[in-house]
């Protein structure tokens, strides 16, 4: 009996040798803006990341290091630099900030290092560069479904654009523009905000005297839950149409329902319970964990994130493998299918929510995918 005992013995002990051996051990630097002005949307992405980790597929031991970017434009860049150099480290999460990962991309170039950002800030995915990894719809795609919906649904062709002077403010600008001259709308007013700005009276009154149908905004979320305010605190009762960090749950927390009235917004990704098992999963542990839906940010984060840990349990063993993986390979996230076309954008689907004014949860009344600019 204790020969038998000692067999059984060694051969547990043989069996949990092979599966410590056939564990693969990897560093994901987890790089957001977790304070400072941009802290909401960085929280959704750290809570996404984290998401990911704690369902990582079987078989990978993983440690996550988080580093907070901050809002200054060298702060993604200077954590990349202090990550990129671990062998254990094939891939990193880069912040939504657009700034910040246009100053991360000759890092990521020099180091050979994907990055992977759910960020829509146009320019990052056309500068050559074969490590960027858009999680987000691209500009060029959301604010076609923007300027779609604002036309081909509401009927509205005469805008007012309020954005943020930041990077990813001045890229929404763009797009709406260009999309809606091309339908025969028009733009007849507009005025960039800065990201720390508490009070725009004067440019409320502008906009106001301008009379346009529709207001479009392109910006980050402390600043449109500030704007859409001091609109309803204004009595201006034109339709508004946002970017995604109004859909935001952290953002729509900030205001009162009767505030959010009229209230649309495109964003990558809206769920509902009962698509699929995956989709519940991450649902119920999201809500469990953190007491509110996700938002897209953190739904884009954690498919952009579970694609790159599936590639490592797939077999790849090197930042190449994690980049010719990302470049090649479709992957079927909670949110949507996802496929890396020549510059490295990997979504291609929005949807649009819209507010009712008696709650601040929006509901979704519009989706567009394989969506391309006009």
């Amino acid at each position: 009996m204790r020969f038998a005992r000692r067999i059984m013995l060694a051969a547990t002990a043989l069996l949990s040798s092979s599966a410590l051996a056939q564990e693969t051990s990897l560093t994901v630097p987890i790089i957001a803006p977790i304070t400072g002005l941009l802290a909401l949307e960085g929280t959704s992405q750290l809570n996404g990341a984290n998401m990911a980790i704690a369902h990582a597929p079987a078989g990978l031991k993983i440690k996550s290091q988080v580093i907070d970017s901050g809002t200054a434009a060298e702060g993604g860049a200077n954590a990349l630099e202090r990550v990129a150099g671990d062998k254990s480290t094939y891939f990193s999460v880069a912040p939504l900030f657009g700034t910040q990962v246009l100053a991360m991309l000759p890092v990521a170039l020099e180091y050979k290092i994907p990055i992977l950002a759910p960020t829509g800030t146009g320019p990052v995915t056309e500068q050559g560069n074969p490590y960027m990894f858009r999680l987000y719809p691209h500009d060029a795609v959301s604010k076609a479904a923007h300027i779609r919906y604002v036309v081909e649904e509401l009927k509205l062709k005469k805008a007012a654009i309020l954005y943020n002077t930041t990077g990813y403010g001045q890229s929404g600008f763009k797009y709406m523009s260009e999309y809606l001259t091309k339908v025969g709308g028009e733009v007849i007013f507009s005025e960039g905000v800065d990201l720390s700005a508490k009070e725009i009276s004067a440019t409320l009154a502008k906009l106001k005297a301008a009379k346009p149908d529709v207001v479009l905004i392109q910006m980050h979320s402390a600043s449109i839950a500030m704007v859409v305010k001091q609109l309803a605190a204004a009595n201006i009762q034109i339709p508004v149409v946002g970017n995604t960090t109004i859909a935001m749950p952290a953002t729509a927390s900030l205001l009162q329902p009767s505030e959010l009235k009229g209230v649309c917004a495109e964003s990558a990704s809206w769920l509902e319970k009962g698509a699929d098992a995956a989709t519940d999963r991450f649902i119920n542990d999201y809500v469990s964990k953190h007491g509110a839906m996700p938002d897209a940010y953190a739904i884009q984060q954690y498919d952009g994130l579970m694609m790159a840990l599936v590639a490592v349990k797939g077999g790849a063993k090197s930042t190449e493998d994690v980049r010719k993986y990302m470049s090649t390979t479709e992957y079927k996230g909670v949110a949507m299918r996802y496929k890396a076309d020549a510059k490295g954008n990997l979504a291609h689907s929005v949807v649009i929510v819209c507010y009712d004014g008696a709650s601040l949860n929006p509901k979704l009344v519009k989706r567009y995918d394989n969506v391309a600019g006009f």
